[in-house]
């Protein structure tokens, strides 16, 4: 028994490292892709204004611009996921849910609709749809969780337990 009590405890501890060290690795990570982003703007505001002359133009610039903040927004969102993991054990679907909602619309930005076939963009729909229609249902029965039992409000989170 005392091994088995052994093996948990330094399982334990690995499992906090590993969290806390991908924890710092994704702040290290939205902090470079914070600074990367402001520093192309700054260097190529200027050239890329110039270049600018219809709203076919405009397109592309505000494409990328908009790419580079997503891509910030899902290292955020998947430091949450991590934290929420670290401090209670538990993977909260909504999150995983809202980093792939996240990752299919900075792909939806980046699509040139004149070269794409119709069964990509159907695809991608498909995808759009599903993942939404699952967050929907996570959130439609947090409510009913919620309303059934009022003395837990800590238990309306959709969760998986990894223990």
């Amino acid at each position: 028994m005392n091994g088995t009590v052994l093996n948990g405890r330094i399982l334990s501890k690995l499992e906090v490292t590993a969290i806390a060290a991908l924890q710092v690795l994704m702040i290290v990570m939205v902090l470079v892709a914070t600074f990367v982003l402001y520093l192309l703007l700054v260097r190529n505001l200027f050239d890329h204004v110039a270049r600018i002359e219809s709203v076919a133009g405009l397109l592309p610039a505000m494409q990328q611009s908009f790419a580079g903040v997503l891509t910030v927004v899902l290292g955020l969102e998947l430091l949450e996921t991590l934290k929420t993991y670290f401090t209670e054990h538990q993977v909260r679907l909504e999150v995983i849910l809202v980093v792939a909602i996240i990752a299919v619309g900075r792909h939806v930005i980046q699509v040139d609709f004149e070269h794409t076939s119709g069964t990509v963009l159907l695809g991608l729909s498909g995808v759009i749809l599903a993942l939404s229609a699952g967050y929907f249902l996570i959130k439609k029965a947090q409510v009913v969780v919620g309303r059934q039992e009022p003395a837990r409000r800590g238990a309306t989170q959709t969760t998986v337990e990894t223990k």
